[in-house]
């Protein structure tokens, strides 16, 4: 099998450029594709506020946990509420990085596309790390292979994502609605049985174990207060996805995304609070390793049956499918950096199966060295989580601040649209810019406590990756900046364009097929063909001049130029004589060396050759005024080269046959259908 069939095994057909918008998603796949990482949070969220309030005893685990679930909660709100009026005003996409470049400016942009770059790394690190540990509580005998276990899942997300977005989503869609299903069902089941409704059988709390308590001033309690809110604030990762991937969505593509951005709201905040009161009215505690606080509390409320494995089952495959979030949004940023000259070029070109096969394949290498680095613990990489976040969050809402000033000056029904916004008047802006106001001014104080909390624990990682990112950003900005001015025609003038002389120059070490191929090629384009041949061993040059001499008919008009050299290395002496005939013979013009090189069918065989040819041109790459022309020479078996000498070529044939069979039967296009 050649390695086109093999691609399509893997990868699936590819698909046209008129499919794309059949390739989008409708609201259900969206909310499991966009969505998977807030739902998902909520495996952990609770667990990390209670994990840093456990040194002020169990009665802080349950006096404190549920009011800093709530503040979470209602900043989560505003958030929602703030991206809500993003999706209406920037239809095509892009958040914070183009909401902040649009209002703010270009810096404030490039650090919000940093920190969400690093946010979307990290989703699928923690996502994916996260998700192990589910299945290593129910079943401990597997955590010393964690690691390997997460790899082996990123290499399977990766190739998921590489077959389409449409695709990857009617996975995603079942594991999401069950882990939802699921865990709303222990929800209802513990407060039915907690509050005795319905004739549930009581849930009798288990007194709290002993728990040593820290002695610590009002000032030490107000820092665990504050870490413990920190910690907690890993419930709003992920929110900005679907604000990124507008253009994912069916059309209408805004009203779509802000449908199912409210969905994933009220169902993230659902969870959230409703897992959060069940674990402080049972008396749970977070242990550092073993047991998620999530499978206590489906144990405690179900027992050890269908329903319990079914909510770990899922938990673990939604925490690992949340990683989606990442794979979707991280080459999507990337598009909108590398369309504003940020990132490379290649990052906004789009695969035979219409996906960012390159922001695909960076995340997952980044993301696997992350796994390696923190060994699959979610709980070391939390503390790196959260500040990304709030970075993006807070110029979100203050370019939202700004843009609401804006949309003050138009009247009613009047609208404005450039090349990103849709500014149309709106009732009630004022409490509108408000509420931006008051969402920018939280999420940075967010973000100034999760810096000050979550220093030492990592976020200096963070505090020192972000600047890094933006120097590398405007690094490849002036890169391109300076390829446009070397390309330019604007300034143009003659004497900037130098000639190119009437001469070939043909290096060749022997007289085979392939160079007598490359001379009669170059006699074509040439009357003055040079073929260089630099003498080594006196033998060897014998034996050359002989086979030389045998083919004066193809050989033809090229002039043999011989170079002894007494060193094996032939290629400086090679070198000097066309560096030579470049700047003595041929001042400020342009001259031709023509490579042969012989190509072989795979890489096997490939080791037995050396590389002369390939080192050649790397080192005449330097020089500003050589042209370099390849000329392949393909290695084939006995019955190809004998139907080749009778005319026949298998390439031409199966592509003439391909196209008598198209022009026959035309592609059907697959239906535009709205499940």
């Amino acid at each position: 099998m050649d390695r086109s069939k093999i691609k399509r095994v893997l990868f699936g057909e590819p698909f046209p450029n008129s499919m794309a918008i059949h390739e989008r998603l409708d609201k259900v796949r969206g909310l499991a594709v966009f969505a998977s990482d807030p739902i998902s949070s909520n495996a952990y969220a609770t667990e990390a506020v209670m994990s840093i309030l456990i040194v002020l005893g169990s009665g802080a685990l349950r006096n404190m946990t549920l009011p800093i679930v709530m503040a979470i909660a209602t900043l989560v709100l505003i958030v929602v509420f703030s991206y809500i009026q993003t999706i209406s005003h920037y239809p095509n996409g892009g958040g914070s990085y183009i909401v902040s470049k649009d209002n703010l400016g270009t810096l404030p942009s490039l650090i919000a596309a940093a920190a969400l770059l690093t946010d979307y790394s990290l989703t699928v690190a923690v996502s994916v790390s996260a998700g192990i540990r589910a299945i290593v509580s129910a079943f401990p005998q597997m955590y010393d292979m964690r690691v390997w276990l997460a790899l082996a899942i990123i290499a399977i997300l990766t190739w998921m994502n590489l077959r389409g977005v449409r695709e990857s989503g009617s996975v995603f869609a079942v594991p999401t609605y069950a882990f939802v299903g699921g865990v709303l069902l222990v929800i209802v089941i513990g407060i039915a049985r907690s509050f005795e409704l319905f004739g549930a059988a009581p849930l009798v709390p288990q007194p709290y174990p002993e728990l040593p308590v820290d002695t610590l001033s009002q000032l030490g309690i107000l820092w665990i207060v504050l870490r413990a809110f920190a910690a907690g604030c890993t419930a709003l990762t992920g929110i900005e996805a679907i604000s990124d991937g507008v253009q994912a969505f069916k059309p209408p593509e805004a009203k779509n995304a802000a449908q199912t951005m409210v969905s994933m709201g009220i169902i993230a905040m659902s969870l959230f609070i409703g897992i959060s009161f069940l674990a402080t009215h049972l008396h749970l505690v977070p242990t550092e390793e073993g047991e998620s606080l999530l499978s206590q509390l489906a144990r405690a409320v179900v027992g050890d049956g269908f329903l319990y494995y079914w909510v770990q089952t899922f938990t673990m495959l939604i925490l690992v499918l949340a990683a989606n979030t990442g794979y979707q949004d991280f080459p999507r940023l990337s598009y909108f950096l590398s369309r504003d000259k940020f990132m490379p070029r290649w990052m906004r070109n789009q695969g035979e199966r219409l996906v960012f096969n390159g922001g695909i394949i960076t995340l997952a290498v980044i993301a696997s060295g992350i796994v390696l680095i923190f060994q699959a613990d979610e709980f070391r990489m939390l503390p790196l989580y959260a500040i990304g976040v709030m970075i993006s969050f807070t110029l979100s809402q203050s370019g939202m601040f700004v843009l609401m000033g804006k949309v003050a000056h138009l009247k009613p029904g009047e609208s404005m649209d450039t090349s990103e916004t849709h500014l149309h008047h709106e009732h009630g802006w004022q409490w509108k810019r408000a509420l931006n106001g008051l969402g920018a001014i939280t999420t940075f104080i967010v973000f100034i406590i999760l810096v000050v909390t979550k220093f030492v624990e990592g976020a200096w990682i963070i505090v020192l990756v972000i600047p890094m990112l933006i120097f590398m950003f405007y690094s490849i900005h002036r890169h391109y900046d300076n390829v446009a001015d070397n390309l330019s025609t604007r300034s143009l003038v003659e004497r900037e364009i130098s000639g190119v002389a009437n001469v070939v120059i043909l290096p060749i070490g022997d007289v085979h097929r392939g160079t007598l191929r490359a001379l009669q090629y170059a006699n074509m384009l040439s009357d003055d063909v040079r073929a260089v041949y630099v003498s080594t061993d006196a033998s060897q040059e014998k034996r050359f001049m002989e086979r030389w001499n045998r083919f004066p008919h193809l050989t033809g008009k090229a002039k043999l130029i011989k170079i002894d050299h007494d060193y094996r290395d032939f290629l400086p002496p090679l070198i000097d004589y066309i560096e030579t005939v470049n700047c003595e013979e041929f001042t400020n013009e342009s001259i031709t060396v023509m490579i042969p090189e012989v190509v072989v069918t795979n890489f096997a065989t490939s080791v037995l050759h050396n590389k002369t040819s390939y080192m050649l041109r790397r080192r005449l790459r330097k020089y500003l005024d050589i042209i370099i022309i390849d000329i392949p020479f393909h290695v084939l078996d006995p019955e190809k080269r004998a139907a080749l000498a009778r005319g026949e070529n298998d390439e031409c044939n199966t592509f003439v046959a391909a196209k008598e069979k198209e022009a026959v039967t035309p592609t059907e296009e697959e239906p535009d259908t709205e499940e």
